[in-house]
């Protein structure tokens, strides 16, 4: 007979949820990572080597005497077209690493729509093999545009394939995540090693946080910024280096904030902060309101 302290202990032990082990599938991610990486370069590879075997060599490498390089037209054309062709077929990798990344994309939005919630890690489902299939299979891609000559087209990227909406104007630097779920409006700043993480597994094998990031116009994120799933920043909220928001926060927009976590600095300690004065930022602020009023009139008269 057990007495009625190893009864309860017994009792609890019974209660707890149990906890399966992540199917990660590796399979899947071989899979995604070989056809993206090597399709992209064969492709984007059989358009230079045409050019090479069938342009270049014959007119270029091949031609009577250094002088008839530069006397034929088709030979000049030839030389001179090399640098284009280069840039032509980068291009066309980045183009053909995003098609495919798409493709994968849509499939797995097919299966498994992306939408706000919590995924439960103990129990087996469709959602969380999706969640992290989805997670890795935009890794590469995004890698690839951020790391790549013109990371600018990171936004495209993201765009393109449809697991973020980013607007005119906007700048990403390079950081962790910012990869999916997420919204950014016209004019925002993201600044190096900000993650706005919209999703966060809870504890080692917790649950998993998925909610959209929203950031309105104008917001400026300095750096080293942390941004938690169902953040909301509105319209002009510029956040100091270091600031970090946790989950399902909410800021009112045309002001400065700091510090872990997120919080609205005041008039005064942003004057200490930046040390500027008060007509400094007075003149600041007149720039802002004639600046709106600018763009108010420029999509009127659009």
């Amino acid at each position: 007979m057990l007495d009625e302290s190893e009864a309860s202990e017994k009792e609890d032990s019974d209660k707890e949820v149990p906890k399966e082990e992540i199917k990660l599938q590796f399979h899947w991610y071989l899979m995604i990572f070989f056809i993206i990486y090597y399709l992209s370069y064969v492709i984007s590879g059989m358009i230079f080597m045409f050019y090479i075997v069938y342009i270049f060599v014959p007119y270029v490498l091949l031609v009577n005497g250094f002088v008839a390089l530069f006397t034929h037209l088709e030979s000049l054309l030839a030389f001179f077209a090399l640098p284009l062709v280069i840039v032509f077929s980068y291009l066309s990798r980045l183009f053909i690493v995003g098609l495919i990344t798409r493709m994968f994309w849509s499939f797995a939005e097919r299966r498994s729509p992306t939408k706000d919630g919590v995924i439960p890690r103990n129990i087996a489902s469709k959602a969380v093999n999706y969640y992290h299939i989805k997670s890795f299979m935009i890794k590469y891609g995004k890698n690839t545009f951020m790391k790549s000559v013109f990371p600018w087209f990171a936004n495209w990227f993201f765009n393109f394939v449809g697991t973020s909406v980013i607007k005119r104007g906007a700048t990403l630097e390079e950081s962790v995540v910012t990869d999916k779920n997420v919204q950014i409006g016209e004019n925002c700043y993201v600044g190096v090693n900000s993650a706005l993480a919209s999703h966060v597994v809870e504890g080692i094998f917790g649950n998993i946080s998925y909610f959209k990031v929203v950031l309105g116009d104008n917001v400026t994120l300095a750096g080293f910024n942390t941004i938690g799933p169902g953040n909301l920043l509105s319209d002009n909220s510029y956040l100091l280096p270091m600031a970090a928001a946790t989950k399902h926060n909410k800021t009112k927009g045309d002001s400065y904030y700091y510090g872990m976590p997120l919080r609205r600095i005041f008039k005064k300690k942003t004057m200490d902060y930046l040390k500027v004065s008060e007509e400094d930022l007075n003149r600041a602020e007149e720039l802002r309101i004639k600046q709106e009023n600018k763009k108010g009139n420029r999509s009127n008269q659009e």
